[in-house]
C-alpha cells in the first residue's frame, strides 16, 4: 500500500530563536502541546540530536485517556528542520523557513490508517496553531 503523506503549515509571528526554542525545550512544549483545551501535556522529554529521543505524554484532562507520543530524530538543522521516526515507524519533518520576524512552519507526516486524514490533519493543525499561539503570546 502506497504511504499518504498529509501537510500542515503556520506562519508564527517571532524570530527564528524563539520559534526554535519554545517548539524543542520540555517546559514550553508541555505548555502548547495540545489540540484542545480538554487535553494537556504534563510531561515531555527531548534529546534533541541525530539519534536522540523525545518523549511528550498526552492525557485528557478528565483523566479518561491519554497516549505517549514519541520517536527518534533523524535530522536536526538548528533553525531550519528537524525530521523523525515515530514509535510506529511513520516518518515526520518540520521545515522552519525564516522570513524576517515571521517564521513559516511546514510540518509533513505519514498518515497511519486508523483514523480518517481529514482528521488527522484537523489535530494536527490544532497543535501547530496552539504552538503558534503560546509562542506569540508569551
Amino acid at each position: 500500500m502506497e504511504k499518504a503523506y498529509i501537510t500542515i503549515e503556520a506562519t508564527v509571528n517571532a524570530p527564528i530563536e524563539k520559534v526554535w526554542e519554545y517548539w524543542t525545550l520540555p517546559k514550553h512544549i508541555t505548555q502548547w502541546n495540545q489540540a484542545s483545551d480538554d487535553w494537556h501535556s504534563p510531561s515531555a522529554e527531548n534529546d534533541l540530536r541525530v539519534g536522540g529521543s523525545f518523549s511528550t505524554r498526552m492525557e485528557a484532562k478528565d483523566g479518561s485517556f491519554g497516549f505517549d507520543f514519541g520517536g527518534v530524530y533523524e535530522t536536526v538543522n538548528i533553525h531550519a528542520q528537524i525530521a523523525y521516526v515515530l514509535g510506529d515507524g511513520r516518518t515526520v519533518s518540520i521545515d522552519f523557513d525564516s522570513q524576517g520576524e515571521q517564521i513559516h512552519i511546514k510540518e509533513t507526516f505519514e498518515a497511519e490508517t486508523q483514523n480518517a486524514a481529514e482528521l488527522q490533519k484537523n489535530g494536527w493543525q490544532a497543535i501547530l496553531n496552539s504552538f503558534k499561539k503560546y509562542t506569540e503570546e508569551h
